[in-house]
């Protein structure tokens, strides 16, 4: 069968937009910056917001300073008229750079909080895959221990026969 069978694809309603047109449409708004370019804001005191969930952050590693905010909750800690708001949400001037581990859900992301008024958000391109990649501040993971190949070492004591 087709890809275009209805059965497989079916149509989509009136208005509707497929995510290729929604990811297009967000990064048409972004100013995204590349890694070094999202350091380089962050050193100057852009807060960095890492939106992975947190297995995400444990399986590949954190940046150093990065404020840890899950995508589903993002928006109530960072409006500045939230009651929910985090302290670093602070007002709309306020310059965020998120970080997804690729850099797509990033900008949905960056986009929505540019939706609450905060004008200056943006994400970063590549993620936290192409930071990494650029040589830049990280920790972990925590690479899992191995056994020991060696002889465990003699108990004091033992009697040799």
């Amino acid at each position: 069968m087709s890809q275009t069978d209805p059965a497989h694809c079916p149509v989509p309603p009136p208005g509707s937009r497929g995510i290729d047109e929604i990811l297009a449409a967000a990064r048409a708004r972004l100013d995204r910056l590349d890694p070094e370019q999202a350091h380089l804001a962050y050193r100057g005191g852009a807060l960095l917001v890492d939106i992975r969930p947190a297995a995400q952050q444990g399986a590949h590693g954190t940046v150093p300073g990065a404020l840890a905010i899950e995508r589903n909750v993002l928006e109530w800690r960072l409006d500045p008229r939230c009651p929910a708001r985090l302290p670093e949400a602070v007002g709309y001037d306020l310059p965020v750079v998120v970080l997804c581990q690729e850099g797509y859900t990033s900008s949905l992301a960056a986009a929505a909080l540019q939706d609450l008024g905060l004008h200056r958000a943006t994400d970063v391109v590549g993620g936290f895959a192409a930071w990494r990649i650029a040589g830049l501040p990280v920790l972990g993971p925590t690479p899992p221990s191995r056994p020991s190949t060696l002889a465990p070492p003699a108990i004091a004591g033992r009697a040799s026969r």
